[in-house]
């Protein structure tokens, strides 16, 4: 790696659509566990759980995981990031990569990948990574975040809403994907420089951002460029439901 770096992964018990989840047993152990032992196996220097819960860090201890504790009122992830690094005194340029709770079977060359793409992209404070959509169920499903970036991997925008519009193509045959338009699903994971993280919480949140409920538009709002890549191994759908749960375990108990 050209840089250091370092994953966060943020755990919350008080879930409101699936409580506990964190320490959902899957083949034996806390599913928090497993994304741990992933991002153990990236070239990370540390990897650090960040949590409000006593229950989640006493699991934590047990399977030997660092744990730091953070306040209860943080409204997302990246805020309870943001506190991570000012407790661990991160110089600005330091690299963090979020790395979400429940996702048990994140290969971690794309930890690796997002956070070598933000060393290399000395313009950008965040990095994050994509693949291609290749159904137009897809592209027209706001749970499937769009992305669209420039020439040189930039983002342009992110949205919930199928873009860019094909106007031609889809006056025509809306039902099918125009085989020129490189249309792109955002894979949410992010690498961060800790010195942007203090900015986006001082920021507050804008219009945008609430209205497509998509945190990095609050950075693109405020003109902080965020670099895009399609990942170099597709990630495994994360675990937001007990349908997910049992997907997983069915993999991970094999």
């Amino acid at each position: 790696m050209s840089q250091p770096f370092i994953v966060v992964i943020p755990a919350r018990y008080a879930s409101s659509r699936f409580p506990g989840k964190p320490l959902k047993e899957i083949a034996g152990k806390p599913m928090l566990q497993h994304v741990w032992q992933q991002a153990m196996k990236s070239a990370a220097e540390q990897v650090v759980i960040a949590t409000d819960d006593e229950r989640i860090a006493q699991a934590c201890e047990r399977f030997g995981a660092l744990v730091v504790m953070t306040r209860a009122d943080h409204e997302s992830g990246t805020d309870r990031l943001a506190e991570v690094a000012q407790q661990l005194n991160l110089p600005d340029d330091a690299i963090v990569v979020n790395v979400q709770g429940d996702e048990p079977l994140i290969p971690p060359s794309v930890i690796n990948q997002v956070a070598e793409n933000l060393a290399k992209t000395t313009e950008a404070a965040i990095a994050t990574l994509a693949e291609p959509i290749l159904d137009a169920q897809s592209l027209f499903n706001p749970n499937v975040v769009k992305v669209c970036s420039d020439k040189n991997g930039l983002a342009l925008s992110f949205s919930r809403a199928p873009f860019p519009w094909a106007r031609d193509s889809f006056a025509n045959q809306p039902e099918q994907l125009p085989a020129d338009v490189p249309y792109r699903r955002h894979i949410g994971i992010y690498a961060y420089r800790a010195g942007f993280l203090a900015d986006f919480v001082r920021w507050g949140s804008c219009w945008l951002e609430n209205t497509e409920r998509l945190e990095q538009l609050r950075a693109m709002w405020h003109g902080v460029r965020i670099h895009v890549a399609d990942a170099v191994e597709a990630p495994p759908a994360g675990v937001d439901t007990e349908e997910d749960l049992i997907r997983v375990k069915a993999i991970l108990e094999k």
